[in-house]
């Protein structure tokens, strides 16, 4: 924070201070009035403050864990004790999603501590929780809206939530969903069953690209197979040709040797030699 922004959050608060000792010397409608002014500027006081709204989950965090190791009346007073800090975390900063969700799970295990029905207000404050945490984050907390559905058999509204979390990957591992106990009401019947089994089904969409995939893929393997037999066709071809080539060269060259011309310049001596050596040759053939 600036040393701007401090000194005019200083002044706010001074004139909160004094706002709040008017309404509590005012009554009815213009002491409400008053009161609801003085809320709105302290949260602005203590609004946009990261590290205190950190401070505030955390505590809260730690006061929840708290809470599950121990029983009754004792359990209960820290869960409120945490709530309490996740409602001014949420205060100092309204889109923190962690005292969202925390604030709604801490109101859901105050009613089990205090075994109350499923249309009771804390599981009514507890959805007002998750609705905020989905309003920063859609789907984020649509879960644990399934699971105040499912306590209340309200299977439209559970079906629904559980569709959404699944979209929008928050949904948690299906022995996980299995294992709750705030669906144990709801577990056994045909939609939430047809659910869980639709989690194990592989999106036809997707199905379809894999089978495109693996054609595409065989049809790959099968052009460089057929390139391959080309290629040697090819290479066969060419060596054949070599081959007809050299052989020729070699018949040409055997030509040459047997149409050898006698040499005019030659001594007397090799012209009569070559001359008897056909002469002879000629005869041979007769």
């Amino acid at each position: 924070m600036s040393f701007f922004e401090s000194i005019t959050k200083k002044s706010k608060l001074k004139a909160a201070i004094k706002q709040t000792a008017e309404a509590r010397s005012s009554e009815g409608h213009t002491a409400d009035q008053l009161f609801k002014k003085v809320y709105q500027d302290y949260a602005e006081v203590v609004a946009n403050e990261p590290l205190v709204a950190e401070a505030l989950y955390n505590w809260g965090f730690a006061l929840l864990h708290q809470a599950r190791t121990k029983s009754g009346e004792a359990a209960a007073n820290l869960y409120q004790d945490a709530i309490a800090k996740f409602s001014f975390c949420l205060t100092v900063e309204p889109a923190y999603l962690g005292a969202a969700i925390d604030g709604g799970v801490a109101y859901m295990e105050l009613a089990r501590v205090k075994a109350v029905e499923p249309n009771d207000s804390l599981y009514g404050r507890a959805k007002s929780y998750f609705e905020k945490a989905n309003a920063i984050q859609a789907g984020s907390a649509s879960y644990n809206l399934a699971c105040i559905y499912g306590l209340r058999d309200d299977k439209e509204a559970c079906l629904t939530a559980l569709e959404i979390s699944k979209g929008k990957g928050s949904l948690p591992i299906a022995a996980d969903i299995l294992a709750d106990p705030d669906l144990d009401g709801v577990k056994y019947q045909d939609w939430f069953v047809d659910f869980m089994e639709s989690l194990n089904k592989k999106p036809e969409a997707a199905a379809k690209v894999s089978e495109a995939v693996v054609e595409e893929v065989a049809l790959n393997e099968k052009i460089e197979v057929e390139d391959i037999y080309a290629k040697d066709a090819i290479i066969n071809e060419e060596t054949e040709v070599v081959v007809k080539d050299d052989s020729a060269v070699i018949a040409s060259e055997a030509v040459v040797e047997h149409n050898a011309v006698v040499d005019e310049d030659a001594p007397v001596n090799e012209k009569t030699k070559v001359a008897v050596e056909a002469g002879e040759a000629v005869e041979e053939v007769k």
